[in-house]
């Protein structure tokens, strides 16, 4: 499934708002709460950031397929997620290079990188996920 950032902080928030309850039960004074809020909250944010290439490393004209990150290669941990059998089937029979574009979309890559990436056109990019989008729409 694609992450979705408001459903993740709505979660984190009912777990935290049932920590804090648990703690203020044990006598936990307000302050030390607030703080373990505010540690809690970085750290969440902090585990989702996406990062980027460092300013250091190769420009993206230069990867290769092997530097690309192991995530998209693991294309069986995505199928292994899905729950709905229609979508699982059209996954299946997709072909792999559609869906290491949209592992990597997944991902937060544009366009223009994925492009780079795999030397192939914006609007081949384009085209493939318009196909699956329209083969996902009509078994919904």
């Amino acid at each position: 499934m694609a992450y979705n950032k408001a459903r993740a902080e709505i979660e984190w928030l009912k777990w935290k708002n049932k920590e804090e309850n648990q703690l203020r039960e044990l006598g936990v004074d307000e302050d030390t709460i607030q703080r373990l809020h505010t540690y809690d909250w970085d750290a969440f944010k902090s585990e989702r950031n996406y990062q980027r290439l460092n300013a250091g490393s190769e420009p993206l004209e230069q990867l290769s397929v092997v530097d690309k990150p192991k995530e998209a290669s693991n294309l069986q941990g995505l199928l292994d997620e899905i729950e709905n059998e229609r979508l699982y089937a059209i996954l299946k029979d997709t072909d792999k290079l559609t869906i290491e574009i949209l592992l990597y979309k997944m991902q937060g890559y544009s366009i223009k990188e994925i492009s780079k990436m795999y030397k192939i056109p914006k609007t081949t990019i384009y085209s493939r996920i318009s196909v699956l989008q329209k083969k996902i729409k009509n078994i919904f």
